[in-house]
């Protein structure tokens, strides 16, 4: 009976020590080492950002202000049409 009891304290202990092995590690991985892995995927996403706005704009430099017109969207737009504005008097 004290072999039963002994054993059954001994899995309890352990499974406590195995328990608290896997809450520090994980504890120490989103510290520690999560926030360096989602710095590099934050920087790489940045960089191809720029890419892709380098490859759109290539000869623009910076503070240079463009209108550019969508073709398709200016068709359908009759110019006897005003713009609608919404408002509220005020007293």
């Amino acid at each position: 009976m004290e072999l039963f009891i002994h054993l059954y304290i001994v899995g309890f202990i352990r499974t406590l020590v195995i328990i608290a092995a896997v809450y520090f590690a994980i504890r120490l991985f989103t510290r520690y080492v999560l926030p360096l892995i989602l710095d590099k995927k934050i920087k790489d996403m940045q960089h191809k950002m720029r890419e892709q706005q380098k490859q759109q704009h290539p000869n623009r430099s910076e503070g240079d202000v463009t209108i550019e017109y969508d073709k398709k969207r200016n068709r359908n737009h009759n110019q006897k049409d005003g713009e609608y504005v919404d408002f509220e008097e005020v007293d």
